[in-house]
């Protein structure tokens, strides 16, 4: 019998299980090998399936109200069950608004330790418009105060690792990773005509694309390509050959799997520093050659001409797309890298021990 087969997890996160990105690359996709290994494994969410729907609608204020309290009463209705579980992993918050007060309670009341897990710079506000009157309720320095109260705090890279550990000293690199057998395990077909460049993400993110649209418009009156966006929502491009796919779970890999060179831009400020390169590692692992600001985390995971192109500024992005665009060969040799880069050290399988150490 497997040593931890009497050992529980209580995962608790913000969203329901297979939902946000942040979650379903930061912890859901360990859950079956943890399970293997012995562990029981139990997913917690803030918001339900019908309150998620709910709270990123336009308007609806007062729904969007009633799925939040009815989260704060299945929190509640939590924190008796916890005596359960042997290891307690809290990802981001363990609720969407106000102070830490489950967090509290657990370190504090309970005198339960727990392991804090984030991947963003999330004590700096970054909100939605479909939520701009919800950001009152909101309380970034919270995340300060969990990650002193926590036993063990994992960060997604070094920027994260370094901000925590003004409060915690027992922190430690938990890169956002890639199941490159399970998942993305598909890759890019590049002889195909035209070439596509792509992006993908969500509304929230769109607003970089305005970094790279002059560039973009002038590659149109030099080359023939197509460039795509895949989203939750069209941004609606003046490009001349512009298109948008909806993101939809079942056919995301097989939808990424289009585009030939894939795209990051960002600016160069803190919240994009805490940024796990999410993007870049989704399309290296399909074998995407891509083009990435050298901001932050992305100057760890791309060697600059090799498994990968770094841009400094809008320029960088126009010689390295150009040159991209010109060399079917180029694509070809840098995705072949930029895959290899993934398997080594940006897999699930790479960083299963990682994990694994966490519930020792």
């Amino acid at each position: 019998m497997n040593s931890n087969s009497s050992k529980t997890i209580f995962f608790l996160a913000p969203y329901p299980k297979g939902k946000a990105p942040s979650q379903r690359f930061r912890f859901e996709q360990y859950l079956s090998f943890l399970e293997e290994m012995g562990f029981n494994c139990t997913v917690y969410s803030f918001l339900s399936e019908k309150g998620w729907e709910t709270i990123y609608k336009k308007g609806s204020f007062f729904a969007k109200m009633g799925a939040v309290l009815y989260a704060f009463h299945k929190r509640l209705l939590l924190l008796f069950k916890l005596n359960k579980a042997d290891f307690i992993f809290i990802h981001r918050e363990a609720s969407h608004i106000g102070p830490p007060i489950f967090e509290w309670i657990i370190s504090k009341v309970l005198r339960r330790k727990f392991i804090y897990d984030f991947d963003d710079a999330i004590w700096l506000p970054n909100y939605s418009e479909q939520n701009a009157k919800f950001e009152r309720l909101k309380n970034y320095k919270k995340v300060n105060k969990v990650m002193a109260w926590a036993d063990t705090v994992t960060a997604g890279n070094e920027y994260l690792k370094n901000y925590a550990l003004q409060f915690n000293q027992n922190v430690h690199v938990l890169p956002t990773t890639i199941d490159t057998e399970n998942h993305h395990n598909q890759k890019t077909v590049h002889s195909k005509s035209p070439v596509v460049i792509g992006w993908t993400g969500s509304h929230t993110t769109a607003q970089y694309l305005a970094i790279i649209l002059p560039i973009l418009k002038r590659l149109e009156d030099e080359f023939i390509f197509e460039f795509r966006v895949i989203s939750n929502e069209n941004p609606k491009l003046d490009l001349r050959n512009f298109s948008f796919t909806k993101w939809n779970k079942e056919t995301e890999i097989k939808d990424l799997a289009e585009i030939n060179i894939g795209i990051m831009p960002l600016k160069d400020d803190k919240w994009a520093k805490g940024k796990c390169g999410f993007k870049a590692l989704q399309y290296m692992a399909l074998e995407i050659p891509c083009v990435i600001s050298s901001v932050g985390v992305n100057t760890a995971i791309i060697e600059d001409g090799k498994n990968g192109f770094l841009a400094e500024d809008v320029n960088a992005f126009y010689d390295k797309l150009k040159v991209l665009l010109q060399s079917q060969s180029l694509r070809e040799s840098t995705g072949l890298a930029g895959r290899k880069r993934i398997i080594d050290q940006y897999s699930v399988n790479a960083n299963k021990e990682k994990y694994l150490a966490l519930f020792k």
